[in-house]
């Protein structure tokens, strides 16, 4: 066993200027000491941080850590004290664990598989050339947040489900609000409050009128209604934000290195290649918790030679695994040739993400497209200018991304 283990004095809340696509120096620090670090959270109570690749993954699918809501009582920044935490409502599967976890995934898993994500491909396409049109038509000049990064995604998942068109700006600013790290706690409540009720009404609508959506395709199961509403709540908060930070980010990330940005002009067939490294380089997705089940943990866990007790909380820093240099050779360098795959993007183990082939057909058509159609695209603003998400938002992304191009 370790006797001493590295200690990180306490969770970073911002990244290195002229550095936005790396992780905060300090867990970048951390990771070169120790895959796995000690760490006090706000409250007080004794938990770990894991940084590294391997450690991660075994973590992610070790059913002795659990995802469960009701146990993630230690916030890293913040001391909320002594709370209660209620368990995740039905059907919000990605804070539960077996067997609940599958009551809800399962059904769900044959709708996101890569043949039927595929099948999606020319909706897809038809939507991003709708964006690059309007984009075309109001410029040269746009915010690529808002012109093309969230409506791609939005679309396609509300589509998915069956939101009709009118309410996806309703979706789109209320995600943004619990999602984005910058609005207040009653602000987020209020936001979340509003979403679970209009998926109420629509699944309710669903029952009396189905339509051709995913959603509909549930309602012949033993689902309750409030099961769906959670389930939908998933899906379209996870199918949305995400990619919407991926597609923007990813921008950003390409036109802030031209050498690769050039190479991916040069031969289109590395997409696919592209989209993984992007993935892996910028993991905006870069933090998930677990903690040690009391209840299944009959002995205390061992993890890189530390004895970690029942009932502690383990941070996982999912974007400093995938800069790991044990794993990734050169691993802070954007480099679209890379062939060294598995990254941990979209997790791992049972909880690994559900839409991820869609979220892959939506970059590997999007990507392309952008930089096809506007050959000379560039920042609008100096880099440093880019205004970022904070370091506290779930996901990680920037809020407006000014781009110009030649007329």
């Amino acid at each position: 066993m370790a006797d001493s283990p590295h200690t990180l004095a306490a969770m970073p809340v911002e990244r290195r200027p002229g550095c936005p696509f790396d992780p905060p120096q300090e867990l970048l620090d951390a990771r070169e000491q120790s895959p796995i670090s000690r760490f006090t959270f706000p409250d007080g109570h004794q938990g770990w941080i894991v940084t590294g690749y391997d450690l991660t993954r075994q973590i992610l699918a070790d059913p002795r850590f659990s995802s469960r809501r009701e146990l993630m009582k230690h916030h890293p920044i913040i001391d909320y004290g002594d709370i209660d935490v209620p368990p995740a409502p039905p059907g919000e599967f990605l804070l539960m664990d077996e067997p609940q976890h599958g009551r809800y995934r399962k059904p769900l898993v044959g709708k996101f598989t890569v043949r039927r994500m595929r099948l999606l491909t020319e909706r897809i396409e038809q939507i991003t050339t709708d964006h690059l049109d309007a984009m075309h038509k109001a410029g040269p000049g746009a915010d690529l947040v808002t012109a093309f990064a969230k409506p791609i995604p939005a679309i396609v998942i509300c589509e998915l489900l069956g939101v009709p068109d009118q309410d996806r700006d309703f979706f789109q600013h209320n995600i943004d609000a619990f999602l984005g790290g910058e609005a207040s706690d009653e602000e987020v409540g209020a936001a979340y409050l509003a979403t679970q009720h209009y998926l109420a009404q629509l699944v309710t609508a669903k029952r009396a009128h189905p339509t051709d959506d995913l959603l509909s395709d549930l309602l012949d199961s033993d689902l309750t209604d409030e099961e769906l509403q959670g389930m939908a709540l998933i899906l379209l908060s996870a199918g949305f934000d995400t990619t919407a930070n991926m597609l923007a980010l990813g921008t950003f990330a390409l036109l802030h290195n031209p050498g690769q940005l050039a190479a991916l002009r040069a031969d289109p067939t590395l997409t696919d290649q592209a989209v993984e490294e992007l993935l892996r380089y910028l993991t905006v997705a870069k933090q998930f918790f677990r903690v040690a089940l009391e209840d299944v943990a009959l002995e205390d866990v061992d993890l890189g030679g530390h004895t970690i007790t029942a009932g502690t909380t383990v941070i996982l820093s999912l974007n400093t695994a995938n800069r790991d240099p044990d794993r990734f050779p050169h691993p802070h360098t954007l480099d679209i040739h890379r062939r060294h795959g598995g990254h941990l993007a979209f997790s791992h183990g049972i909880h690994q993400c559900l839409g991820q082939q869609l979220a892959r057909v939506e970059m590997r058509v999007a990507f392309p497209a952008l930089l096809t159609r506007f050959p000379t695209l560039r920042l609008a603003v100096p880099a440093e200018h880019v205004a970022l998400r904070p370091e506290i938002a779930d996901i990680y992304g920037v809020k407006s991304l000014p781009v110009t191009w030649d007329a």
